[in-house]
């Protein structure tokens, strides 16, 4: 595995793939790798003859200085999980590689709208900094394949109506949630946890679970997520948020809406935890 640090020498690798013939799958990521980003590799592969893996664990997405510092940092354990898997070329940059003017003179990229709500709303400018990084490694990869996990369900959204809105001719394939056996979404952020609270988590998926079922026995949407956030409140969660969107945009369900997402945010002692799950009906 070809392990680069900097523009100058992943372009022109790209550029000899190209000249080759090859085609290019690219999995963006921050490190700290779970099984969830070793199946996003894996799916990489089977879609492309050349898998590239970045690591860079982006500042202009963090509202919060403290998250940022204390972020995993794992690259030596990552880059033995990636070339074990079989990706060509791992991108590690550092932010002065990628912001060199800073980030306050960065030239920024934004999808108006659907970046403001859910975890938008509580964690100001996050997908600014997460389309931003996307499209300067879109530029940077030119892959013709990149992949996403579900979990992080908001953000595929928008780098899906980024990339149509910017006429990149990169396809872009959210892949479904991996979870541990008791339904719990495998997340970095799961190494927060305490024991203790390893052991509640697994309450946020069952919740959702439920609430989908109660609709779909004809509960209303507003009753059925009000039970919900009671029984994660009551659980030991803060409930960040508890809604049901549009699944394709994230918009208001109207009646006319047929496919929707249930999506979670709640917070477990220190961690916040994310979840979702489409459903039809």
């Amino acid at each position: 595995m070809l392990v680069v640090d900097n523009s100058q020498a992943l372009r022109a690798q790209i550029k000899q793939w190209r000249k080759a013939g090859e085609t290019i799958a690219f999995v963006p990521t921050m490190g700290n790798l779970h099984s969830g980003h070793l199946t996003l590799m894996q799916r990489a592969k089977s879609s492309a003859t050349k898998v590239v893996a970045s690591i860079f664990v982006n500042p202009m997405q963090f509202d919060n200085q403290n998250d940022l510092t204390n972020y995993p940092r794992t690259l030596q354990q990552d880059s033995e999980a990636l070339l074990d898997i079989g990706v060509d070329m791992l991108f590690t940059p550092t932010p002065q590689i990628m912001y060199p003017k800073g980030l306050d003179a960065q030239t920024y990229v934004e999808v108006p709208g659907i970046s403001n709500i859910l975890c938008g709303g509580s964690r100001g400018g996050h997908f600014r900094g997460v389309a931003t990084i996307v499209a300067k490694f879109f530029n940077l990869v030119t892959p013709d394949i990149a992949f996403f996990g579900s979990k992080d369900y908001q953000q595929l959204q928008i780098i899906k109506l980024m990339v149509e809105d910017l006429s990149m001719d990169i396809e872009i394939v959210g892949v479904a949630t991996v979870r541990e056996e008791n339904g719990l979404a495998k997340s970095s952020r799961n190494g927060y946890l305490t024991a203790q609270e390893l052991n509640i988590a697994p309450l946020l998926y069952k919740t959702m679970q439920q609430v989908v079922d109660s609709i779909g026995r004809g509960e209303s949407i507003a009753s059925a997520l009000e039970w919900g956030v009671n029984a994660l409140n009551d659980g030991a969660f803060t409930v960040d948020y508890l809604q049901i969107k549009n699944a394709k945009d994230l918009s208001d369900v109207t009646d006319s809406d047929d496919e929707l997402v249930i999506v979670a945010a709640a917070f477990l002692g220190s961690a916040r935890l994310i979840d979702n799950m489409v459903f039809s009906r």
